[in-house]
């Protein structure tokens, strides 16, 4: 079985960009945008074999250069949230775009998200096929340093796609990378996330105050709304009276996963009894952002060309701590001359 080529089309500013078709003998198949580096569709078979997507994405090639979409995307140089979107590193401050009011979200503009990688794909001796998509980051996120990122993709005869990512650098930067798809594993962006149930294996978030931003501290789980160490439908508390649930209409929380940092241990499990499938998440991050797709800019359409609404799909986005550039007591460092960046989920 071959790794289908395709273009999809060109971009508004010059480009061509191309897609991957990844397939195991299962009936699940995987494609990959070299725009963001994303996955734009996974067709996966229910219990009657019938595959059907789930991630959202969109039909044209057009919607996903609106607004930095980070639909299946990977996110860098850093993931997530950067306090005031500056960094101190040997006493210069690097001040990066303000997207998310006084803070840095997903390093936009200019992240990863909004660039169009190149790719080499290959099957391999054991039956997975992968494509393995480059791109030389030189300082676009206003961060120091010329970072070279490896990210694969890699499907195999088991239904495991895995995403594996090396990068190094010439100046010490920091660096956050993961991947921001959208899951609803019924098959239908119609349909609410809410009754899938879930379980998530961390007895901690980390704390966070205005904007998202950690304050330092680890708060347990157990007795609020953010216990999933159980399985629970997502939406149990999801409309709970709880400050950061009502901000932000719904989760967007970073777990603190069990287990050492390194080494690839199950972090999550998402089952939707009604189509059989679950889901599993492996990793080696000390982090995962669960977020529920709280809201969309107006006029967002899914692949069926309709307007996607409020927790239509679930994020588990494998990573460092948000903010962790600022909080020496989190699980990371800056990227530095000489180390290379591995990291691995599935």
């Amino acid at each position: 079985m071959s790794i289908e080529k395709k273009t999809v089309g060109c971009l508004a500013g010059g480009g061509v960009v191309t897609s991957y078709v990844l397939r195991n003998k299962n009936g699940m198949e995987a494609v990959i945008m070299t725009y963001g580096c994303r996955l734009a569709r996974l067709y996966v078979p229910d219990r009657y074999g019938k595959p059907e997507n789930v991630v959202l994405g969109h039909r044209t090639l057009s919607e996903y250069e609106k607004g930095e979409d980070v639909f299946g995307a990977v996110i860098g140089r850093f993931a997530n949230r950067i306090a005031k979107a500056e960094v101190e590193i040997g006493g210069a401050v690097y001040r990066m775009n303000k997207n998310d009011g006084e803070n840095s979200l997903h390093s936009a503009p200019g992240g990863y998200q909004s660039k169009n990688w190149r790719a080499v794909s290959r099957e391999e001796s054991c039956g997975s096929q992968a494509v393995t998509f480059y791109y030389f980051d030189r300082g676009e996120s206003r961060l120091p340093g010329c970072v070279k990122v490896y990210v694969t993709y890699r499907l195999t005869d088991g239904n495991e796609l895995s995403i594996s990512y090396e990068a190094e650098t010439d100046a010490e930067t920091p660096f956050n990378p993961t991947n921001h798809s959208y899951f609803n594993i019924t098959g239908s962006e119609g349909k609410s996330i809410c009754p899938l149930e879930a379980k998530i294996y961390a007895d901690y978030i980390t704390e966070a105050g205005s904007g998202l931003i950690p304050t330092g501290k680890l708060m347990p789980v157990g007795g609020t709304p953010y216990d999933f160490s159980t399985y629970k439908a997502i939406g149990g508390g999801i409309s709970a009276d709880e400050y950061l649930l009502k901000a932000c209409g719904g989760y967007d929380v970073n777990y603190v996963l069990k287990g050492t940092y390194g080494r690839v241990r199950k972090a999550a499990e998402i089952t939707d009894k009604e189509s059989g499938r679950v889901m599993q998440v492996f990793t080696d991050m000390p982090g995962m952002q669960l977020y529920t797709a709280n809201s969309f800019p107006a006029g967002t359409l899914g692949v069926g060309g309709k307007p996607l609404k409020p927790h239509c799909a679930v994020c588990l986005e494998t990573q460092f701590f948000p903010d962790s550039v600022h909080h020496p007591s989190f699980p990371y460092e800056n990227l530095k001359p000489g180390n290379r960046f591995r990291s691995e989920t599935v």
